[in-house]
C-alpha cells in the first residue's frame, strides 16, 4: 500500500527521513509560502534541503561546540522548517520560541537555554519582544522578518548564497537531544522540555500509521510550530510522510490560504472551530440553518457548500486539541459530514498520547491511547502516561524532572481523568485546580467550564470560588459578541439565555458545585496583559487575583448574570 512504502523503515531520526525525500523525490513540492498579496513561493524537497544544507554550512563555520543551542523566533513559514533542519545538520540543538512572547520571557529563555545565536523571522509584534534579545547576540533574519531586524542583521538569502551545501551532515543517535521546547508558563517561568531525536521520529511514525497519512496529503500550517502539537503533526508528520505543507499569510487571508491549500488534514484549536462556526451563523442564523438541514434534498447541498466556503471540503481527518471543545460544536461539525475528532497530549510527551478514532469517538472524551502508549489512572485520579514521545527531562531542572515521573517511569500529567470500557480517556480537571468552598467542599472547575462554554457568545470561562459559599463563573465574550457588550438589547438577550444555561448546567451538578452567578468581564483576557499563555490557555491564578476585591459585591448583588 502506497501509504507506507515511501518511508524508509531504517530511518533513525528526522534527518534520515529528510535525506530520503531529498534523494527519492527532489522535484516533489514540499513547502508553499505566501509572500503577501498574490505572490507565493513553493520549494521542492530538493530546493528546501539545498537551502538547509547551505545554512548548515554557515552554522558549522561558526565553530560552536557540538550540541550548542540555537534559538528560533518566528511565526510559521518555510524558513522555519528549513532552519530547524539546518541546525540539526550542523550538529546543534534547536530552541524554538513562541512568536507571541513578552520581552521578559524572551530574555529568560535565551539566557536559561544558553543559546549561542538566534534566527528571527515573521513576527506580528517585534516591539513587544525586541528588548528581550541581547544586542550582542548573533542573529540571522528570514526574508519575512520585520524591516528593523532585516536591516540590522545577516539575511537568510545572503547567507545561503555565499555558502556551499554541507555534505558532512551530523549523524545523531536516537537518544541525543534534538530540541528544547519551553512550556507556556501558566504557573511561573517556562520549563525547558528536552526532546530526543528518537522521540520525535517515533511520534511521527505513530500518528502516520494511525491516520494513514501519505505523500499526497496536504496540510495548512498556522498554529505555532514552536508548540509541540503543530511540530509533531506538521513538521515531523511531513518529514516522515513527505506530504505538502502550506503556510498561512495572515489572519485576514486565512480563508484564502485555506482554499489555496485545500487541506486533506486540518488540525486546529477550539477558538478557530468556534470562529468558523460564528462566521457561518453571521451569514445565516443557526435556527434557519437547522430548518434547512431538515429538508433532505437541500440539506446535503447546504452542508457541502458550508465546507467548501471554509476550504474544508477535501478534509478527511479534522482534529482539535490544546483545550476542550464543547459537545455542541463537535456535534454541529459532524452534522456537516466533518468527523471532528479530539486528541490529547503534552509538551512532555511531544503531544503523542491519545486521539479519537473515526467511528469510535465519544463526545467528552479525547480518544484512545496511540500505538505504543500506556495509560493508567493513579489512586488519586491522576492520568499517568508512558509514551514513545516522552521527554528526556527538564533542562537544568533534575528535581522537577524527578517529581514529574512516577517510580515506575510514568509521566505524571497533572490532569485528572477516567477511562471507559473501550479505553477512551476523559479529562475531568487538573489535580491542582481543585478548590474548596467555605462549606469545606471541593470543586473541580474544568468539567463545569466545559458545560458553560456552550453559549455561542462566550469565548472563555473561568469557574472559581475558593473560600466562597458557592462557585461562580467568569465569562469572556467572543470577539464577535464583544463590540455588542454595552448594547442594552444584547445584554437583555444574553442575560436571559445565560440564566437558562446556568439553570440547565446546575441541574447536572451536585449541590456544592452549582454556580451562584456568572460575571461578564469588562477587561479582555489576552497574552499581552498576562491573562493567557502564548498557547491561549487561561492563567487561572492571574484571572482569579484580578477580581478578588469584587467578590463581596458580586455575591451580595444576588443576581444570576452580572455585567462588570
Amino acid at each position: 500500500m502506497e501509504v507506507f512504502l515511501n518511508t524508509p523503515n531504517n530511518a533513525k531520526h528526522a534527518l534520515d527521513l529528510a535525506l530520503h525525500w531529498e534523494a527519492s523525490a527532489p522535484e516533489r513540492t514540499y513547502l508553499t509560502q505566501p509572500l503577501g498579496g498574490d505572490e507565493v513561493r513553493s520549494y521542492t524537497w530538493g530546493e528546501a534541503m539545498d537551502e538547509a544544507r547551505r545554512m548548515a554550512s554557515y552554522l558549522k563555520s561558526l565553530n560552536y561546540p557540538q550540541g550548542s543551542h540555537i534559538a528560533l523566533l518566528s511565526k510559521n513559514c518555510a524558513n522555519w522548517i528549513m532552519c530547524d533542519l539546518a541546525i540539526w545538520m550542523a550538529g546543534y540543538v534547536s530552541v524554538p520560541l513562541y512568536p507571541t512572547l513578552t520581552s521578559d520571557t524572551v530574555s529568560y529563555i535565551l539566557e536559561h537555554s544558553e543559546a549561542k545565536m538566534i534566527f528571527i523571522g515573521k513576527l506580528d509584534d517585534w516591539d513587544m519582544m525586541r528588548d528581550g534579545v541581547p544586542k550582542d547576540m548573533p542573529a540571522v533574519a528570514f526574508g519575512l522578518a520585520p524591516q528593523e531586524v532585516r536591516e540590522g542583521n545577516l539575511l537568510w538569502d545572503e547567507v545561503v548564497a555565499k555558502h556551499q551545501p554541507l555534505t558532512d551532515i551530523a549523524q545523531p543517535e536516537r537518544e541525543d537531544l534534538a530540541t528544547i521546547v519551553y512550556t507556556s508558563g501558566s504557573t511561573g517561568h517556562p520549563k525547558g522540555v528536552m526532546i530526543s531525536f528518537g522521540a520525535m521520529k517515533d511520534a511521527a511514525a505513530g500518528i502516520t500509521k494511525e491516520l494513514e497519512i501519505h505523500p499526497q496529503d496536504r496540510i495548512l500550517s498556522y498554529l505555532p510550530l514552536s508548540h509541540v502539537f503543530e511540530r509533531y503533526i506538521v513538521q515531523m508528520g511531513s518529514i516522515h510522510s513527505g506530504f505538502q505543507v502550506f503556510f498561512a499569510d495572515s489572519l485576514d487571508t486565512f480563508l484564502a490560504d485555506l482554499n489555496r491549500a485545500r487541506p486533506t488534514l486540518f488540525m486546529s484549536i477550539p477558538r478557530i472551530w468556534t470562529k468558523f462556526q460564528s462566521g457561518i451563523f453571521a451569514k445565516m442564523p443557526k435556527q434557519k440553518l437547522d430548518r434547512m438541514f431538515r429538508i433532505p434534498l437541500l440539506s446535503g447541498f447546504i452542508k457541502k457548500k458550508i465546507l467548501k466556503t471554509l476550504g474544508l471540503e477535501h478534509v478527511r481527518y479534522a482534529g482539535s486539541g490544546s483545550a476542550p471543545l464543547s459537545a455542541d460544536t463537535i456535534g454541529w461539525y459532524r452534522s456537516l459530514g466533518l468527523e471532528l475528532l479530539e486528541g490529547y497530549g503534552m509538551s512532555e510527551n511531544f503531544a503523542y498520547s491519545h486521539a479519537s478514532k473515526p467511528g469510535r469517538s465519544r463526545l467528552g472524551y479525547v480518544g484512545e491511547a496511540l500505538d505504543g502508549v500506556e495509560c493508567k489512572i493513579s489512586e488519586q485520579g491522576e492520568i499517568l502516561i508512558k509514551s514513545p514521545g516522552l521527554m528526556l527531562g527538564y533542562y537544568k531542572e533534575p528535581e522537577k524532572t524527578k517529581e514529574t515521573f512516577s517510580e515506575d517511569g510514568f509521566l505524571k500529567t497533572g490532569d485528572r481523568g477516567e477511562i471507559d470500557e473501550l479505553g477512551r480517556l476523559k479529562i475531568t480537571g487538573r489535580t491542582k485546580e481543585l478548590f474548596k468552598t467555605s462549606k469545606g467542599k471541593y470543586v473541580a472547575p474544568a468539567p463545569i467550564e466545559n458545560k458553560v462554554v456552550n453559549h455561542p457568545d462566550v469565548e472563555v470561562v473561568c469557574v472559581s470560588g475558593s473560600g466562597c459559599p458557592q462557585p461562580h463563573a467568569l465569562l469572556l465574550l467572543s470577539d464577535d459578541a464583544w463590540p455588542k457588550r454595552d448594547d442594552a438589547s444584547f445584554r437583555e438577550t444574553f442575560t436571559r439565555e445565560t440564566e437558562a444555561l446556568l439553570a440547565e448546567v446546575n441541574e447536572t451538578l451536585d449541590p456544592h458545585e452549582r454556580l451562584d452567578f456568572a460575571v461578564v468581564v469588562a477587561q479582555p483576557w489576552t497574552i499581552e496583559n498576562g491573562f493567557l499563555t502564548p498557547t491561549m490557555k487561561l492563567k487561572r491564578d492571574v484571572v482569579e487575583s484580578a477580581y478578588v476585591d469584587k467578590l463581596d459585591g458580586w455575591y451580595g448583588a444576588r443576581k444570576k448574570v452580572i455585567f462588570e
